[in-house]
Formats: C-alpha cells, sequence, structure tokens
C-alpha cells in the first residue's frame, strides 16, 4: 500500500515539479542577468550607453533565452505565462516595444510589448504541434526603429500522459495447430501510444491477458501470444476469444491503457481414426442386379475434417470377395459395395464379408495413439428372381446335307428355367433371321426340321435365332443362335470352264496341241476335283483329233495329221465327255469348236474364211471391205429413190383422215375445251362435202353444184376488203345457225361455192417438186396466171 500510494503521488506531481523547474527559474533569471549587462548607476549612464550605441551600431543581442517550454492540456482561469523576453537594452522605460512574429503568434501566444512577457492563450495538444517557431524582436515605441535585430526562439510543448494506447490493427484473428505443445507461437500483436516516447514513461507499454487464460499467454513487452496449455483438442473445443491489453507508464498506476481481441482458431490434425457406426450392415439384393450396381453403403465416422478424415475402404475377408468390391465416395466418404460377378439364388443364397476403412493421410506424430482403421462385418443376402430360361449351350452348330429329305430332323436345342419354380419352356424360331421359312422347330422338344429343300452351291451357311420362352410369363425370354452347315453332295456335273474355239493351221503338224481345255464343278469334294476326260464312243476312232490329259487336271486337243484345208473343210466339232469322281459320278458333254485358219510361218492365225482363196491375187482384204461399203451404199441410194418416186404423187381422192381441220379447230378453240358443246355445234366444222358422201378430186375442174348461201352477192374485183368481211360478219350474227365468223375454221374452210376446193398447205405433199399442178389451166381464167406459174413443160421435166 505504500508503494502504491508512492505511485499515485509520482504520477500526479511530475508535472508540476517539471514546470517549477524549467518555468520559474527562467523567470527569475532575467533580472540577474540584467544587473550583470548594465552597471549600477542614474539614467545618465544609460542615455550615454543608448548614445554610444547608436554611434557605433552595435548588434548585440542581449536576450535572456532561446528556448521555452509550456505544459500541454494545462488550464486556468488566466492565460498562462509561458516566458518573458527582455534586453539588455531596455533601461525599464517606456522606450522599447517588443514584437513577436511567427507559429500562433497572435492567436495562441499574446506577448506584452512593454514587459516582453508571453502568454499563451489557448490550450495546446503536444500531439498535434510539439513544438512553435517565432521571432521576437525590439523595436523604438517612438519610431519603430528596431533597436536589434530579429531573433528566432522556439517554444516546446511539454508532453504530459494524455494518450491512451491503441491497437490500430485489431481485431486480430490466429490459427495454431491443435495437440500443439506449450509455448507455441501463436501471433503478435503491436498497440502505438501518441505520447512522446522520448520523454518520461508516458509511452512506455507494458501487455497483459484479461481474457483467454489459462489457455494462452502473452509476454508483457513483445506482445507474442503463445500456447499455455498442452493437448487443446479440436474436437472439443474449436475457437478461443482472448482479450489483450496494453498499458503505458510501464504499467504502473496511473497509466492509461488499450484493448483488443484475438480470435484463436484450432486446425485439425490427424489425431483421430476412423469408426464405424455399426459393428455388422445386412443388405438384400436381387439375384439378377446388373454387374456394377450399388447394393449398399457403409460409413466410418472420423473426428477429423479435410483431408484428415478421408479414409479409404476395402474387403479384407469374406466369401465374396470375388463377388463384390467396395469403393470410396468422394463426397460423402461413404463405402460403396458393387457388384463384380453374376448372382445366382440357386447356387448361393448369401455371402459374409469383412470391410476395413483406413485413414489416408496418417500423422506419425500420432501413431502411439492406436491404429488409424477400423472394421466391419456386412453379410448379404442373394433374393430370388425370376430368370429368363437357359440354354444348354451358348450357340449351337448343326450340319444337314444338301439332299436331306424334307421334315428331316436337323437337330435339337435344349434349355430350362433356372428358377425354383421351374416353368416350361416353348421354343420358335426368329423369323427375321429365316426369312424364307427354311427352317421350322418344335416347340415342346426343341427339334429343328427341315422345310425348304437346300442347296449348297447357293448357300453353304444358314444362321438363325432359336427363342425360348417361358409359359408362365411371356416376357421371360431368352435367345440362342444357330448356325447351319449345309454339306455337300455331288448334285453337278462338272463342264468346261468357258466356251472354246480352237483354231488349226493349214500348215501345222501332226501331233500339234490345238487347244487346252479346263472345266469347273460346282460341287466341293473334299479331296478336290479329279475329272475324266473322254471322247464319245462314235468319236474314239476320230480320224482328225486325239485328246490327252494333263496333270494339271486340264485336257489337251491335239491334230493327228497335218494337210487341212479349209476348202475342204474349215470347221470341226469336237463333242468331249468330261466326268467327276464322286459318288455316284456326274458328267457332262462339252462341244470343241475347231476351225481351220491359214497360218504365217511363225503359226500366227491370220485368216480363217475360206473365201480367202477366190479373191484376186494382190487384193488385200481391206480393199475388198472398201468395195462392200460402196455396193452397200449405192443400194440404199437405190432404195431411197424408189421410196420417193412411189410417193411422189398424192392420192386423187381427199379421204377423211386428211381433212385436218378439225384439229386445228381444237387447238384453237378458246371455249371450255373438248367438253364445252354449249359454245357451238360441231357439225358445222365438218367439211358439208366430205358429209354428203362427195369428195372432191383434185384434178377434175368442180362443178359449181351449190347454191351460195342467200345474200351472197357477187363480189366485183378490187373489192374493199374491209367492207367484205364487214357483209360476211354480218351474215354471220344473223344466221343463229352459222359458226362465228372470227373462228379459225372460216378461214380453213373457203366454203362450197369455191370450185377450186381448198389451197391450204397442211393437204399439199412434201415438196412443190412432187406435185402436179397442170390441171390449174382448166379451172378457168381465174387459175389462167396461177397454171402458168405452177405448169411444167416437157423442156423443164427433162431438165
Amino acid at each position: 500500500m505504500p508503494e502504491r500510494l508512492t505511485e499515485m503521488l509520482m504520477d500526479t506531481w511530475t508535472p508540476l515539479i517539471i514546470l517549477w523547474i524549467t518555468v520559474l527559474p527562467s523567470i527569475y533569471m532575467a533580472p540577474m542577468n540584467q544587473s550583470q549587462v548594465l552597471p549600477s548607476g542614474s539614467s545618465t549612464g544609460l542615455k550615454r550607453l543608448n548614445e554610444e550605441q547608436r554611434v557605433l551600431h552595435r548588434s548585440k543581442r542581449g536576450w535572456v533565452w532561446n528556448q521555452m517550454f509550456v505544459l500541454e492540456e494545462f488550464s486556468g482561469p488566466e492565460p498562462i505565462l509561458v516566458g518573458r523576453l527582455h534586453t539588455d537594452l531596455d533601461p525599464g522605460s517606456s522606450k522599447i516595444k517588443y514584437i513577436l512574429s511567427g507559429d500562433g503568434a497572435g492567436t495562441i501566444f499574446v506577448i506584452n510589448d512593454k514587459t516582453g512577457d508571453i502568454h499563451a492563450m489557448k490550450r495546446l495538444d503536444r500531439e498535434e504541434k510539439a513544438e512553435y517557431t517565432l521571432t521576437a524582436q525590439a523595436v523604438d515605441r517612438d519610431t519603430n526603429q528596431p533597436l536589434e535585430p530579429p531573433s528566432e526562439f522556439i517554444i516546446k510543448v511539454q508532453d504530459i500522459n494524455d494518450n491512451p494506447p491503441e491497437f490500430v490493427e485489431g481485431p486480430y484473428h490466429a490459427t495454431v495447430p491443435e495437440m500443439s505443445v506449450v509455448g507455441t507461437f501463436v501471433t503478435k500483436v503491436t498497440a502505438t501510444d501518441a505520447d512522446d516516447p522520448v520523454y518520461g514513461n508516458s509511452a512506455k507499454l507494458v501487455y497483459s491477458i484479461l481474457e483467454g487464460q489459462p489457455y494462452f499467454s502473452i509476454e508483457p513487452h513483445t506482445a507474442i501470444i503463445k500456447t499455455a496449455l498442452p493437448n487443446m483438442d479440436r474436437e472439443a473445443k474449436e475457437e478461443y476469444f482472448v482479450v489483450i491489453q496494453a498499458k503505458d507508464m510501464g504499467g504502473h498506476m496511473g497509466g492509461l491503457s488499450g484493448t483488443t481481441t484475438v480470435t484463436i482458431t484450432l486446425t485439425d490434425v490427424n489425431d483421430n481414426p476412423p469408426k464405424f457406426a455399426q459393428s455388422l450392415y445386412h443388405f438384400s439384393v436381387m439375384e439378377d442386379v446388373a454387374l456394377g450396381e450399388p447394393i449398399g453403403r457403409v460409413k466410418a465416422n472420423d473426428l477429423d475434417i479435410g483431408e484428415n478424415a478421408k479414409s479409404s475402404y476395402d474387403i479384407i475377408e469374406g466369401d465374396g470377395m470375388d463377388i463384390f468390391e467396395i469403393t470410396t465416395d468422394a463426397q460423402t466418404q461413404d463405402g460403396i459395395i458393387r457388384v463384380r460377378k453374376p448372382l445366382d439364388f440357386e447356387t448361393k443364397k448369401s455371402y459374409t464379408l469383412k470391410v476395413e476403412a483406413a485413414n489416408i493421410h496418417i500423422d506419425p506424430r500420432f501413431l502411439s495413439g492406436g491404429p488409424f482403421k477400423d472394421t466391419a462385418t456386412v453379410k448379404i443376402v442373394v433374393e430370388d428372381a425370376d430368370e429368363p430360361p437357359v440354354f444348354s449351350s451358348p450357340s449351337y452348330l448343326l450340319e444337314v446335307h444338301e439332299n436331306a429329305a424334307l421334315n428331316s430332323v436337323l437337330g435339337q436345342v435344349t434349355a430350362h428355367d433356372p428358377d425354383v419354380s421351374s416353368s416350361p419352356i416353348r421354343f420358335s424360331i426368329d423369323r427375321h433371321t429365316d426369312l424364307e421359312r427354311q427352317f421350322n422347330i418344335n416347340a415342346e422338344d426343341g427339334k429343328i426340321t427341315l422345310a425348304t429343300p437346300l442347296d449348297r452351291e447357293t448357300s453353304t451357311w444358314h444362321n438363325i435365332t432359336i427363342v425360348a420362352t417361358e409359359t408362365r410369363n411371356h416376357s421371360q425370354v431368352s435367345r440362342v443362335p444357330v448356325a447351319i452347315k449345309v454339306l455337300d453332295v455331288n448334285d453337278n456335273a462338272p463342264e468346261f470352264a468357258s466356251e472354246h474355239e480352237a483354231f488349226l493351221c493349214e500348215n501345222g503338224k501332226p501331233g500339234q496341241v490345238i487347244q487346252i481345255v479346263s472345266a469347273v464343278d460346282k460341287d466341293d469334294p473334299k479331296n478336290g476335283h479329279y475329272f475324266l476326260y473322254s471322247l464319245l464312243p462314235e468319236m474314239v476312232n476320230n480320224p482328225n483329233f486325239t485328246i490327252k490329259k494333263n496333270e494339271d487336271n486340264t485336257l489337251s486337243i491335239l491334230a493327228k495329221h497335218s494337210g487341212f484345208r479349209r476348202q475342204k473343210q474349215d470347221l470341226y466339232l469336237l463333242p468331249i465327255v468330261i466326268s467327276d469322281g464322286g459318288t455316284p459320278p456326274m458328267s457332262s458333254t462339252g462341244t470343241l469348236t475347231i476351225r481351220v485358219c491359214g497360218c504365217s510361218s511363225e503359226g500366227v492365225v491370220q485368216s480363217c474364211n475360206a473365201e480367202a482363196y477366190v479373191l484376186p491375187i494382190g487384193l488385200s482384204m481391206g480393199a475388198l471391205i472398201a468395195i462392200l461399203a460402196c455396193i452397200v451404199l449405192l443400194l440404199v441410194i437405190v432404195v431411197l429413190f424408189v421410196t420417193l418416186r412411189r410417193h411422189k404423187n398424192e392420192p386423187l381422192i381427199i379421204k377423211d383422215d386428211e381433212d385436218v381441220r378439225e384439229n386445228i379447230i381444237r387447238y384453237d378453240d378458246e371455249g371450255g375445251g373438248e367438253e364445252d358443246t354449249e359454245a357451238f355445234d360441231i357439225a358445222t366444222l365438218q367439211n358439208p362435202d366430205g358429209i354428203n358422201g362427195f369428195l372432191p378430186r383434185k384434178d377434175i375442174k368442180p362443178d359449181l353444184q351449190f347454191m351460195p348461201r342467200q345474200g351472197l352477192a357477187p363480189v366485183p374485183n378490187g373489192v374493199d376488203v374491209d367492207e367484205f368481211i364487214n357483209v360476211r360478219l354480218h351474215e354471220a350474227d344473223n344466221d343463229p345457225t352459222a359458226p362465228p365468223y372470227d373462228s379459225i375454221q372460216i378461214y380453213g374452210y373457203e366454203g362450197k361455192g369455191s370450185a377450186a376446193g381448198s389451197l391450204s398447205s397442211l393437204e399439199s405433199s412434201t415438196s412443190d417438186s412432187d406435185q402436179n399442178f397442170d390441171y390449174l389451166s382448166e379451172w378457168g381464167p381465174r387459175f389462167k396466171r396461177l397454171g402458168e406459174l405452177y405448169s411444167v413443160g416437157e423442156s423443164d421435166k427433162e431438165t
């Protein structure tokens, strides 16, 4: 208690003592200095001194000090006396005037111009401004002339402990691994004090923990926070709230303090093993579950987090290690049990497994605490499912000879229901694989029979699919492929590989090979083909040719003699019998055509025609072909000429099928088409002469036996065409039986009043030169000029 009281007194009186020591002696120092500078005597001496100074222009300074102090935050009813300025030139009269300028002059600091006393008018704060620089000068009060040069001095603000420590960077957050040893570094905090760090203990800080013990500690001067309690477990408590205090004045009583908070989080370490939630798991699964399908999940819990909580799962024991597998779910850290191989309820109904969960990342510091793994037992029960039928074989291969009888049994497929309650099976053929329906199957016993004849040469293999269906559940279906191979029988006779035509040179030698022939057989014997060649019995003693079997299963045709001549016989036919070695043997007869040809001395065939001998000497084949081409061309020209002369003259009678006016009328009709019969009567379009059976002849002058229609007046020569048309149009409009005058038939038919008939080119022949127009001169004066133009005289005809 006495020590504490001493500290309180020191904190209270220290500023006042400092003020007393620094300020008061300075105030009373000025008269002493002045008495030393100025000699004692009357005012005459002072006057004499002032005159000497003006004469000599002395610049000697007489200031008592150049630095003053004022205590900050000091306030009272009167202005604070900071100090007094006095020059040795001041005799004590009112002749001298003191002037103050600089920082805060006139506002913060005021000087008594007579006495030189400086007062602080405001409360000062060292943290805002620690010192002020001012300038003082003594001038003559009457003339304002400076008595001495200006002098600069400083007023310092004396610090007091008026600012508490502050944690600028707070609040703080820090982490430290759990289970750390005592003294492990956590973090460091820092506080600042605005007071003067070099003057007293106002800025001397001491740190302490107000809240957070006994878990953490702090060093008083460095502010380093460390762990103070061993084996702090994150799983028990993860976050701590610590309050730190900083106190100035070295932590003594009367000092100011500040606080901050530090949130300390324990980070995880792998100090906990995985642990299964239960020691025994039960799962059930259908026997028809798909491979890879999950059937259950197990979970080993780990109190750690993040990487320290990751575990891997394995099956370490059990009777289903090869049937099941376990994997880790990366998101939930569950162990997923899946099926690796098919299950069969009828074979095995349950399995027992032992699974293990172990940490992936292990911290060796905690291995002494035990193994970081755990085990559990898993029992899996297989449940029965309705399974499809199972064939006795995954595929079948059947063989049948191509001459097998219809309805003969080719083979049999079998299947059974693997379920406990076995269901009868029915068999069928997938007709998509047997579109021609060549096979049948017995639905009860699965025997496959032949429905249509087979031909190995057409198709050697037949691939069909057999379907097995449960009678109790038609959705349970199984399929099996059946391959049927058609075996060969000798049912095809051999024959020549190609049509052969041999050429025999007239200058050939006896025994010369004329042709080598080969044979083919559609059958496929196991030991390969072996052909027998022979001549017909009646051709065995053929005087011209003979045959010879070669080792490569071919046949050579040889000439027995020489001296073959085309004039005598240019073509020989040689029948050859080909037999195979099958059972029963098959044979066929092929005929070889042999032509006798003229050959060069080297044996090259040049000509095989017998007519070549009757050609003139020196006439080549190219010349003969050119002559034949000319003859054919002349024949064609003659035939064309005769044909044209035959069609030169036209028939004298105009037949009905030559009357083309009907077609013209149809194409130029603007009515409703052929079905439109209301526009006008089609009968009016016919030639009246043709209707009455009268067919005018072109070579006879027509008789004017028809009277012109009423109102048709003879038209004089040179009549106006416009008037002529208007008259005819008026006549057509007044006659309800007449067709429209502006239809095409008016111009196609010139009327029965014309003795000349029709002059239309539609009934003309192909050309003018093919017509005879001599009869035009017999038609009267109107056609005289026309007859002269188209008539041809005898001289012209000859020309």
